[in-house]
């Protein structure tokens, strides 16, 4: 039984990677405010899109088990498995062909997440809970404040340098605040999928009238089975990867009395407004 503990905590600890790897799924529904037909094109989108994305990875998987030992696996330089892929197949040159590939990869998600991220803001100023600037739009109908702002937080995060000086040899091991940012990310997010899903149950008996075109596959089943697994992970994330986990939780509970503050004073600005 200690082996089968053990086993499952090494698989929710090496979730980390895959859960950040396959995040941004639901990143459609922060622009469900411009899409044709939502109703209908929302879920197909997130249908088609997981689906997608889950056959790329699983392919990926297969293309590198095909290719590679599992001792070549465990010990490619950097944890570059792909690369390692790649040169196996191509020569030296696979290096090349990999890299090309990252930055095409990492324009075509970069270009998801800044277009649905602004949205975020945009939706959460015009109600009266962020910076009144970011719910305008400019003559090309883009909340071009909100992305400013975006691009300004995300170097904030991105660009700051760490360094770590080991107390026992003195050695300093430099580095930056993205080398954590999955471990903070994959915790929050968590936390709000968690909440969501959550969210099924209250809606189902707050407001049973209400119309749904779209219903959850597998309720109660599967949302209630969701939730325990989620809450399991990151449980055991909380106690075996604290130092990168706990950041994440603490950005969390800093946004609650952050939103009271937000509504306190959006409501005070109603009131001052109707007088």
């Amino acid at each position: 039984s200690a082996g089968i503990f053990g086993l499952m905590i090494a698989l929710c600890v090496a979730q980390v990677g895959s859960l950040f790897s396959s995040d941004a799924w639901n990143n459609i529904t922060f622009t469900a405010g411009e899409v044709k037909n939502p109703q209908r094109n929302i879920p197909l989108s997130l249908a088609f899109g997981t689906i997608l994305v889950i056959s790329l990875y699983v392919l990926a998987n297969f293309a590198y088990l095909s290719t590679l030992t599992l001792s070549q696996i465990q010990n490619a330089p950097e944890d570059r498995v792909a690369t390692l892929a790649l040169q196996t197949i191509f020569g030296d040159i696979g290096a090349i062909i990999m890299a090309v590939a990252i930055i095409i990869s990492t324009f075509g998600c970069n270009n998801g997440l800044i277009m649905a991220g602004a949205r975020v803001y945009y939706a959460m100023a015009k109600d009266g809970l962020f910076f009144e600037a970011t719910a305008k739009l400019n003559k090309n109908h883009v909340p071009a404040f909100a992305l400013v702002l975006q691009c300004v937080w995300t170097c904030v995060l991105v660009l700051p340098r760490t360094i770590i000086v080991d107390a026992k040899t003195g050695a300093t091991t430099y580095g930056n605040l993205y080398s954590n940012l999955l471990d903070y990310v994959v915790f929050a997010v968590l936390i709000f999928y968690v909440l969501t899903i959550a969210g099924l149950f209250i809606l189902r008996r707050t407001k049973p009238d209400v119309p749904r075109p779209y219903k959850a596959f597998g309720y109660p089943v599967i949302p209630a089975f969701y939730i325990v697994a989620t809450t399991v992970i990151m449980l055991v994330l909380l106690l075996y990867k604290t130092q990168t986990t706990l950041p994440g939780l603490v950005i969390v509970l800093t946004g609650v009395p952050v939103y009271f503050i937000w509504r306190a004073m959006a409501k005070q600005s109603t009131e001052i407004q109707d007088i």
